[in-house]
This record gives C-alpha cells, structure tokens and sequence, in this order.
C-alpha cells in the first residue's frame, strides 16, 4: 500500500490541499509485501537513492524506520507510532524521475 497526502483517498488530502495549494510534498510512504525482511532488502538494494535516517533534500532519500529510527521499540509499539516493519518512507529529490524509478524498480526486484 501507499499513503500520500495528494492522493484523493488519502485521510490527509484535504489537509494537503488546503495548506500546500500547489501540492503535496515529494514524502511519501509504501509497505512491502513480504515485511520486515523485504523492506531491508529494498533498502540495502538501492544504488543512486540514498539511504538516511532523514528525509527532505535535493537528494532521492529513503528510510526503513522500523530498522533505523524506531529499532529501539517493540513490533507491537512500531506499529503503534505508524513504522510498520513493513514501511518505507521516501522524499523525491531533483534527479531524474526516471533513474529514481529505475533504481527503486531494481531494488523492488530483487
């Protein structure tokens, strides 16, 4: 799944629209099917998206927050603070919208 505050479906899109008129952030979230281990995965695969702790930057970043910023915390309590073990966060940078889609389509498929 995918959460963005510009998608019409999202529980936040109203609030987007309203405070960013010219759209949403480049900061978006994805689950990955197989959990926790296939989240790292991803990670640990991607070659130009950077992998920080941060978001927000020129640069293509991506997070595994239940592995970096939340690793302290229970399964149970991940979930709880919205860092599902399943969870990557992104924030978009200025590179290429194609080399983005194609580093993180490489990593997807391995």
């Amino acid at each position: 799944s995918v959460s963005y505050a510009g998608l019409k479906d999202s529980k936040y899109n109203e609030l987007a629209n309203k405070y960013c008129p010219k759209g949403a952030s480049g900061l978006f979230t994805f689950s990955c099917k197989g959990g926790f281990a296939d989240a790292k995965k991803v990670v640990n695969a991607v070659e130009m998206i950077s992998l920080v702790a941060n978001l927000g930057d020129t640069r293509t970043l991506i997070a595994h927050p239940a592995s970096m910023m939340h690793s302290q915390l229970t399964e149970e309590q991940q979930i709880a603070a919205g860092a599902d073990p399943s969870v990557l966060r992104m924030s978009i940078g200025i590179e290429d919208a194609q080399d983005i889609i194609n580093d993180l389509k490489q990593a997807l498929e391995r």
